[in-house]
């Protein structure tokens, strides 16, 4: 049942997706929703839900499942599973710049407009790492990127870096004029964590182990169907396991391991579980598989 109803593009899926996204939001915010927050609290929602929109653009758009609404039921799952993540307006903001410059790489298939792109892609991670200092590690998916489409033009590898220099400049002049000074809007400091005693609990335990297992398992399918894609299509597909892969760098350094730095990997992941079930045959085992990724968050709010 939940496989057919989400195999097609379809309205009753976002008013589904919208759902558990309220849900979640309303967990992760019931100590800090009052009167005089509900201003701030409906911007975070709107951010939520933006997210889960431009998500669905960039997977539609660029072909990176079969026209299905897979990723954005994983996408509001996950948020459901460590629902923390909608209460944090700095990585939500990063996160939503990076889907931005995720957009752009991918359309670079096309190689129209290559130079716009690389500018565009650099200029959204550099303000992504304005709110949240290891987005910047996000830079290196343009390298990726530019080494899987074996681009040899000097000028797209110098582009990106006069887009992030032009992010510097601009909140270097903000920062004189708000704050009197060079670097006070710069708010986050390069630090690191290795402390991951604040997942040892019975949801980041779950969640973690669902993630981790389910997103693996996925992965060793995805690589094997990357194969099977038209050429063109290829590198989309590398850029996303690659923007997988540099997620997980970033969950691992994060100064404060609270949960929150799990989004940054939820649409990859996402994108990444949705072609592993669409290549699925065995349509018992594929309920039995989405099942478990449906129920498990909704179990986690007994805990």
């Amino acid at each position: 049942m939940i496989t057919s109803l989400f195999s097609k593009s379809k309205p009753l899926n976002f008013i589904i997706v919208l759902f558990i996204m309220l849900l979640a939001f309303v967990l992760g915010n019931r100590h800090g929703i009052d009167q005089s927050a509900i201003l701030e609290k409906s911007f975070l929602f709107f951010i939520c839900l933006l997210t889960v929109l431009v998500l669905n653009f960039i997977v539609s758009k660029n072909s990176l499942t079969q026209n299905s609404n897979y990723e954005i039921l994983f996408f509001s799952l996950f948020i459901l599973a460590l629902p923390n993540t909608t209460a944090n307006l700095n990585i939500l903001m990063a996160n939503i710049f990076l889907l931005f410059a995720l957009r752009r790489l991918i359309t670079l298939r096309s190689q129209i407009n290559v130079e716009k792109k690389l500018f565009d892609a650099a200029f959204w991670i550099a303000i992504a790492s304005l709110f949240y200092f290891w987005a910047g590690l996000f830079f290196i998916l343009i390298i990726i990127t530019l080494l899987l489409y074996t681009d040899n033009q000097i000028r797209h590898w110098i582009i990106p870096f006069i887009g992030t220099a032009a992010v510097f400049v601009i909140a270097i002049a903000a920062s004189i004029i708000c704050y009197g000074n060079f670097f006070g809007i710069f708010n986050t400091a390069p630090s690191v964590s290795f402390d991951f005693s604040n997942y040892n609990s019975p949801r980041y335990i779950i969640t973690t182990t669902m993630l981790f297992s389910f997103g693996l398992w996925s992965s060793i399918f995805y690589l094997k169907s990357i194969k099977q894609k038209k050429k063109a299509f290829r590198p989309s597909f590398k850029v996303v396991l690659f923007t997988a892969i540099i997620s997980f760098v970033v969950i691992v350094l994060a100064p404060q391991k609270n949960g929150n730095e799990f989004l940054f990997l939820f649409a990859p992941a996402a994108i990444i579980l949705t072609n592993y079930i669409e290549t699925i045959k065995d349509k018992w085992f594929k309920e039995l598989f989405l099942a478990v990724l449906v129920l498990v968050p909704f179990l986690l709010l007994l805990f």
